[in-house]
C-alpha cells in the first residue's frame, strides 16, 4: 500500500499527461482550466487507494480515477453557471472567464468524455464500472434539482435535506470507492460495504462543506464564504437553527432567507450570529462527527487488513479536520 499523499502524485501525474487543449479552443480550454484548478482530488485518490485495498494495482485504476473527476468537474462548471457563482477554488469561475454557452458546452463535453475513459476497459469490468457511473450520474442530477427546489420551500425537512446531499454529493464518494473496488474484481460483499463507507463519508464531507460555507476562512475555503447564505440554501445549519429557534429567531431567520440585497454583508452577519445563538453551529459539527463515525463502523463488515482499515480511517480524519 502506498500513502494518501503518494495516490494524489500519481493522479496528478497521469491528469497532467491526458489534460491537452485540442482544437476548438474555446471547447477544450476552459475544460484544462477547470481541471488544473487544484482541489482536494479527493475522488480520484479512493479510486486508487480502493483498488489497492482490495489487491489491484492502483495503475489499473487510472481511467476510472480520471472519470470520476472529469465527471465532478463537468458537475461544478454547470453548478456554478445555477448559482451564478462567481469563484471556485478562489478562482474565476469558467462562465465568469469565458460565458455561460462555452461553460454549459465544455461541461457536456467533460461528461461525454468521461463515459469515454470506460472503454479502456474490459468486458465485465466495462459493463459494472458504466453501469454504477449511469446511476450515480442521474442521482448526481436528482440530487441538483432537489437542492435547486429548496431554495423556493419554506418547509423543507432535515430528512429531505439528507437526500439531497448524499444524491448530489455523497453517492459520488460511494461510487468512487465501489469502482476501485470493482477495477479490483473485489467480491460483492467488499464492493457494498466500500461503497456505504464512501456514501457515509461523502454526507460528512458535505455537512463539513455547508458548515465551512458559513464558518470557514476566507482565506484558504476558495469559495465565497456566505455563499450558501446569499443564495438562500436550506441548508443543515440552516434547517437546526430553525428547530432550535424561539419564534422571533425563526421569523427573522425566515426573512433574511427571503431577502436578496445587493450587499449581502450584513445579511451574512447576522444569519452567522443566528446559527451560533441558537446552537445549529455546534449540533452541525456534531452531526458531521456521528457520520464519519457511521463510515468507520461500515469497515467492520470488510474482510481486509487492520492496516488497510487504519489508512482510510486516517483519510476520513483527515478530511473532517479540514479547512478548505
Amino acid at each position: 500500500m502506498h500513502t494518501i499523499s503518494d495516490y494524489q502524485g500519481y493522479f496528478l501525474e497521469y491528469l497532467s499527461k491526458q489534460t491537452a487543449t485540442k482544437e476548438p479552443k474555446n471547447l477544450y480550454e476552459p475544460i484544462s482550466y477547470i481541471l488544473s484548478l487544484g482541489g482536494k482530488r479527493l475522488r480520484p485518490t479512493l479510486v486508487l487507494m480502493a483498488a489497492e485495498i482490495f489487491g489491484g494495482s492502483y495503475k489499473e485504476a487510472l481511467d476510472a480515477a480520471l472519470a470520476i473527476e472529469v465527471f465532478h468537474n463537468f458537475s461544478l462548471i454547470h453548478d456554478d453557471i445555477m448559482d451564478d457563482a462567481p469563484l471556485r477554488r478562489g478562482k474565476e469561475t469558467v462562465h465568469e472567464k469565458w460565458d455561460i454557452n462555452t461553460g454549459i458546452l465544455s461541461g457536456d463535453a467533460m461528461l461525454i468524455n468521461a463515459y469515454q475513459l470506460f472503454e479502456n476497459y474490459e468486458g465485465n469490468t466495462f459493463k459494472e464500472l458504466a453501469k454504477l457511473f449511469t446511476k450515480t450520474a442521474i442521482e448526481v442530477c436528482e440530487g441538483q434539482q432537489y437542492d435547486i427546489d429548496f431554495e423556493t420551500r419554506d418547509d423543507v425537512t432535515i430528512p429531505e435535506y439528507i437526500k439531497m446531499i448524499e444524491y448530489k454529493t455523497a453517492v459520488l464518494v460511494g461510487a468512487a470507492m465501489k469502482m476501485g473496488a470493482i477495477v479490483a474484481d473485489a467480491s460483492e460483499q467488499s464492493k457494498s460495504s466500500i461503497y456505504d463507507f464512501g456514501r457515509l463519508l461523502g454526507l460528512a464531507f458535505q455537512l463539513q462543506d455547508d458548515y465551512l460555507d458559513a464558518f470557514g476562512d476566507p482565506q484558504t475555503f476558495g469559495k465565497q464564504i456566505g455563499g450558501d447564505i446569499i443564495e438562500n440554501k436550506k441548508t443543515f445549519l440552516y434547517l437546526k437553527a430553525l428547530e432550535y429557534a424561539s419564534k422571533d429567531e425563526q421569523k427573522q431567520l425566515r426573512g433574511l432567507f427571503s431577502l436578496n440585497p445587493e450587499d449581502p454583508t450584513e445579511k451574512i452577519s447576522t444569519v452567522k450570529h443566528l446559527f451560533e445563538t441558537t446552537g445549529a453551529k455546534e449540533r452541525t459539527r456534531v452531526e458531521i462527527e456521528q457520520y464519519t463515525q457511521k463510515a468507520f463502523s461500515a469497515l467492520d463488515d470488510m474482510s481486509i487488513s487492520e492496516e488497510k482499515k487504519d489508512l482510510l480511517k486516517l483519510f476520513g480524519s483527515k478530511l473532517m479536520n479540514r479547512s478548505v
